[in-house]
């Protein structure tokens, strides 16, 4: 290559390690990226928008299709922003089975992560052995909600149902093997070489410009800061649990690969202390505005019927005011911003996407690197297109 001259290359929308639709133009001298431009909006579908058209309820499971990897941690943003719109306080049972079903899809956000991110650089074996525990968590969905990958298990003012006794079994189940799966993952990449040499000293970012580029999540704590929602501003109870924030040091691709590593050991250890310690009560609140009649109420009641007729095709009324809540996804801060006006739709609904941010700082991330790290940068970062084309 002639000196001076560059070549401009586009990564995407439909390269599998860009993990969706995520378009890259990088602008290389030689293997050498000297500037990068993410570009974003293949997958749009105008989820905020449709929620203006649905009551609130009808727009929890357009929350499952967020960041879809991890969906349950999706609806728990959204069912809190609205619980906070209307004053509600969530049963104490119906807080812990949440937060169980957030941190089971919080590890299978993980799960697809360490699997593709490892199949990106080139280990194969990892992803056969994250998709194996990953069945284990759909099974759970699968038991609870009859759903497996987007369950839609929460409602405003709880969840759709209690436990049964085969939830119970399978959830001790999973926290009891899967320590040792994942440090079946540690044996495969965390001291391999070729791993190492792929993600140590790759794009890395300071504590400063990660916090002023707006990275949230693992990201932001792989760069050595230490804020993780759950414990600066607890919510669904979480101020209930133990559990540590993992950091890292240097801000590097390895860093954000251990820091996600141990958040699998920290999510495990909130889910033990769930299950083993799920208050007893009910897991919606008593009110005939909100909350569904159960099964066999509608059943035999012809008044409760009706109810639930209302309470599906018309909702809970919101009040007039508008509302930012926040809580931890799998990828970082996911808040809802939502402003009532008395009706039982929300007026307007705004998305606050961590993954929206991890892909505006790639050209931070990518230049100066080779254009093979590149494929490294983005897997760690873990954007979900869903997410981020709302």
């Amino acid at each position: 290559m002639a000196e001076g001259k560059t070549i401009t290359l586009n990564m995407g929308p439909h390269h599998p390690a860009t993990h969706g639709v995520l378009r890259v133009e990088v602008e290389l001298d030689g293997e050498i990226i000297v500037k990068a431009t993410p570009y974003i909006g293949y997958l749009h579908r105008g989820i905020e928008k449709l929620a203006e058209s649905k009551n609130y309820q009808q727009a929890i499971p357009l929350s499952d299709r967020l960041d879809y990897a991890s969906a349950s941690a999706n609806n728990m943003g959204y069912c809190t922003a609205v619980e906070k719109l209307m004053g509600i306080e969530v049963p104490k049972r119906a807080q812990y089975l949440r937060v169980i079903m957030a941190e089971l899809a919080r590890i299978m956000g993980h799960h697809l992560w360490i699997g593709t991110h490892a199949l990106d650089i080139g280990a194969m074996t990892v992803i056969f052995y994250a998709f194996r525990d990953r069945e284990m968590i759909m099974d759970i969905n699968e038991e609870i909600a009859g759903y497996r990958l987007t369950p839609t298990f929460f409602r405003i003012g709880g969840v759709a149902a209690d436990t049964t006794p085969d939830f119970i079994k399978k959830v001790r189940e999973f926290v009891k093997w899967f320590p040792k799966a994942l440090q079946g993952y540690h044996t495969l990449l965390t001291e391999n070489k070729i791993w190492t040499t792929r993600t140590m000293g790759i794009g890395p970012i300071s504590a400063k410009d990660a916090i002023n580029a707006g990275l949230t999540g693992p990201s932001l704590r792989g760069s050595g800061v230490a804020y993780d929602i759950r414990k600066a501003f607890p919510y669904s109870s979480y101020d209930d649990f133990d559990f540590k924030i993992p950091v890292g040091e240097k801000g590097d691709v390895y860093d954000r690969y251990l820091v996600r590593m141990e958040e699998f050991a920290q999510s495990i250890k909130i889910i033990d202390q769930a299950i083993e310690n799920l208050p007893e009560g009910p897991v919606a609140i008593d009110s005939p505005w909100i909350t569904n009649p159960d099964l066999v109420s509608v059943q035999t009641d012809i008044s409760e019927l009706a109810r639930r007729f209302v309470l599906h095709t018309k909702g809970p009324v919101g009040p007039d005011k508008e509302v930012y809540h926040a809580v931890e996804g799998a990828k970082g801060e996911l808040g809802f911003y939502l402003v009532g006006d008395g009706t039982e739709h929300p007026f307007r609904m705004k998305v606050r996407s961590p993954c929206f941010y991890l892909a505006s700082a790639l050209p931070r991330l990518l230049v100066g690197h080779m254009i093979a790290d590149a494929i490294a940068i983005i897997g760690s970062i873990d954007v979900v297109l869903g997410e981020i084309d709302r």
